[in-house]
Order: structure tokens, then C-alpha cells, then sequence
């Protein structure tokens, strides 16, 4: 299923995942406290997938995100997950636009066992999932000239189902209508947006990511909270 590292000061909650991704048929190969351990086991056991909160010891601002952009230079070939108590714009699209197998989460959004190892899942195949919420402070920091005004709003709907890193079919099937008209509502965005389209879910998501994010006229947006 995959080889994993989790990375979290909290001990109650790294236990519970640990046990949790080993009941879902992960192989837990390392537990961090702080980015320093987390490097070490990484660099030690190479797993396919690292799991890291964003604050982490010793000063618990964003040494999470610190370690997991030196793992990404490093050993591009691991996927990685954060997972955060809050939103920062900057720091998160910043990660995921290095690349592939890249996913930031909100931990209060993880609330059902079967959708979290599903994430996980689909990170290690290569995928990029991107907490809904973050896209909502993307597109609320927007400036009042927006451009994504000429989004019908189910095109927007659907905008934000692909930059959560769902493929055609699952917006089809979270939507309740057939693939092909999703495909031509993505047509449809990319058109209207000037993206290009691809045949690669995670670029496709980056793209959407780096427009947002380029379009936001300088300000980022976010609530902040203990990780």
C-alpha cells in the first residue's frame, strides 16, 4: 500500500494516525516529533509518503512546511501530505506548486477514515488534493476586477472540485452528471481562463493553483489557529 513517515508533536494524535494508516494496509516506517527527526527518517528509510503538520518545535511556526520543501528538493519521488489546524495561502501554494504527489489538508476537514486514506492514496499514485477551504481564501482574496466573473457558477463549482485533485469522473460523480459534460466544463474553464489543457490531473490542478494564486493582487487571506 505504501511506506509512510508521520510527522506531528502531538504523540496522542502520531499514534492514532499510526494506527489508523496501519489498520488501512499503510506500513508506518518512522514517527517525528520535530523537523529534525523527520529529516533523519526520511533520508533513513526513503518512504513512499511523508505525512507533516506545518508547526512544529521548536519555535511551532512553519517548520513543517520548512522540512517538507528540503524533502521535496531532496527526494522528489516522495509524496507528501500536510496537514494543518489553519490556512496560510502563501506558504501552502508555494509547496504545491513544486510538483506532483502534494497535498495540503486542514485537519478539522479529516472526518472520515475512507476519504483521508483515499488522499493518501492518491498522493503515492502521483496526485495533488488541495483543501477546499484554501481554495475559497484563494479566490476571496481575489481582486473586484476578477476574471473568473466569466465562470458560470457550476463551471466554478467545478473549479473547485479540480483543484482538489478530483479527475472527471469523480466531479461526475460528486455532481451527479455524466463525465462528458464534465469534460465539457473543463474544456469550458480552461478556455475561458487561458489555461492549457492537459491530460495530467495534478498539472491541471497546479494550473488552476498558480492562476489563483497570481490573481490574488498581493494579498493573502487566512485564518490562524494552534497546529
Amino acid at each position: 500500500m505504501g511506506r509512510v513517515v508521520l510527522a506531528d508533536d502531538d504523540l496522542l494524535l502520531r499514534e492514532g494516525m499510526a494506527s489508523l494508516l496501519g489498520r488501512q494496509g499503510f506500513e508506518v516506517v518512522g514517527q517525528a516529533g520535530d523537523a529534525a527527526d523527520l529529516l533523519t527518517m526520511v533520508r533513513e528509510t526513503l518512504p513512499d509518503l511523508v505525512v507533516v503538520d506545518i508547526r512544529m518545535p521548536p519555535t511551532h511556526t512553519n517548520e513543517g512546511l520548512e522540512a517538507a520543501r528540503t524533502i521535496r528538493e531532496e527526494f522528489p519521488q516522495i509524496g507528501i501530505l500536510v496537514l494543518s489546524a489553519y490556512v496560510e495561502v502563501e506558504h501552502a501554494t508555494e509547496l504545491l506548486a513544486t510538483g506532483h504527489s502534494i497535498g495540503y489538508l486542514l485537519k478539522t476537514r479529516v472526518t472520515d477514515v475512507g476519504d483521508f486514506t483515499e488522499t493518501l492514496r492518491r498522493i503515492v499514485k502521483g496526485g495533488s488534493v488541495v483543501d477546499p477551504t484554501l481554495v475559497h481564501e484563494l479566490v476571496s482574496a481575489r481582486r473586484r476586477d476578477d476574471p473568473l466573473d466569466i465562470l458560470s457558477s457550476r463551471e466554478r463549482e467545478v473549479l473547485g472540485l479540480m483543484a482538489e485533485g478530483r479527475s472527471n469522473a469523480g466531479i461526475a460523480r460528486h455532481l451527479w452528471v455524466t463525465e462528458g459534460t464534465v469534460e465539457k466544463h473543463v474544456q469550458h474553464i480552461l478556455t475561458k481562463l487561458r489555461l492549457p489543457e492537459t491530460g495530467d490531473d495534478h498539472r491541471r490542478v497546479l494550473a488552476v493553483l498558480t492562476f489563483l494564486e497570481g490573481s490574488q493582487g498581493g494579498s493573502h487571506g487566512g485564518s490562524h489557529g494552534g497546529s
